[in-house]
């Protein structure tokens, strides 16, 4: 596949994942009665329970996975996906959600900085004067989006608690740097398996993580821990529809997609397009209330689109590995 080929499909794939993904804001809007704790482990439960079918109807590749491959699908899903969400619940809990959405806004800068010198010699070294430009308008974007909900924070809150909050949302932006890294890794040295066997892998590695994590639930639960009315809260049949169709669209299926944009990318480029998501999730919002943005977020929206259309122009330079 030629370099522009691959630009342009990887930068599609991770538009299709940005989308998918931005449908995890829409839950907590939809089931405002339900701990994020219930969340977290209904949406990988039943990501965990979709991977089984697809795994089944896809096991001659699956059954090629070794031991080692399953072992980086497991610590993936574990960091990812369980430990990342989480930190982020429990941060929103502590400091509300302007904070904790303004510094996990930050991964695309991130990870663009983290990658660039550690895989220069695999996908090429990007010059920070190429660099500057996306990531200075990607950083006015996201600062102009989130200020009008930074604005209205309350002054009176519990200096401590919100500090432990920024804290952990901290922790949650270190896993989701971690993980489109690593992930990255297996795939660049994998270029002949599937994207979509990996996704599935990946949620079967996630089922017995999500599993342990819905027997903690009940038992904290049952300790009066954590409000859950019910096993499946107070409109189970809401809870478990959207629980299911996030596991399928923004955890399979974006999961896939971001796979096939890893393979095709470099990951300080892949890591900049992760931008797409903050937009779907801002945009899904929107429809949800039925209000246009004001002007400060759109002109945010405008910057962001402006960082990863000058992002996309950037070509890396080859870096030759150490002899």
């Amino acid at each position: 596949m030629s370099h522009r080929a691959a630009l342009v499909s990887g930068t599609l794939f991770a538009l299709a994942a940005g989308l998918m993904w931005g449908l995890i804001f829409v839950a907590p809007l939809l089931l405002a009665d339900y701990a994020p704790a219930m969340l977290s482990v209904g949406r990988y439960l039943a990501f965990g329970l979709i991977a089984l079918p697809l795994a089944w109807l896809d096991r001659a590749r699956i059954r090629d996975l070794k031991r080692a491959d399953w072992l980086a699908a497991l610590r993936l899903s574990l960091v990812g996906n369980l430990l990342y969400y989480l930190l982020l619940a429990s941060a929103i809990q502590r400091a509300g959600g302007p904070l904790p959405t303004m510094i996990i806004g930050t991964l695309p800068l991130v990870i663009a900085v983290a990658s660039n010198r550690r895989n220069r010699h695999r996908d090429g070294l990007f010059s920070w004067a190429q660099l500057a430009p996306s990531l200075l308008l990607i950083g006015a974007g996201l600062a102009l989006v989130n200020h009008a909900e930074l604005a209205r924070l309350d002054a009176g809150a519990d200096l401590g608690r919100y500090a432990l909050g920024a804290l952990l949302a901290v922790g949650a932006m270190a896993c989701w740097t971690w993980y489109p890294i690593r992930n990255a890794d297996w795939l660049r040295a994998h270029p002949d398996r599937s994207p979509s066997t990996w996704a599935t892998a990946q949620g079967v590695a996630t089922l017995p993580l999500a599993l342990a994590g819905a027997v903690l639930l009940v038992a904290a639960s049952a300790a009066g821990l954590v409000p859950t009315d019910g096993v499946f809260g107070p409109t189970p049949w809401r809870y478990v529809g959207l629980m299911f169709a996030i596991g399928l669209f923004a955890s399979w299926l974006g999961t896939l997609c971001w796979n096939e944009a890893s393979q095709r990318l470099p990951t300080t480029l892949a890591g900049q397009l992760i931008v797409f998501e903050s937009l779907a999730g801002l945009a899904y919002a929107f429809m949800l209330r039925g209000q246009w943005p004001p002007a400060t977020t759109l002109a945010g929206i405008v910057l962001l689109i402006a960082g990863v259309a000058w992002a996309l122009r950037a070509k890396p330079q080859p870096v030759a590995a150490p002899a």
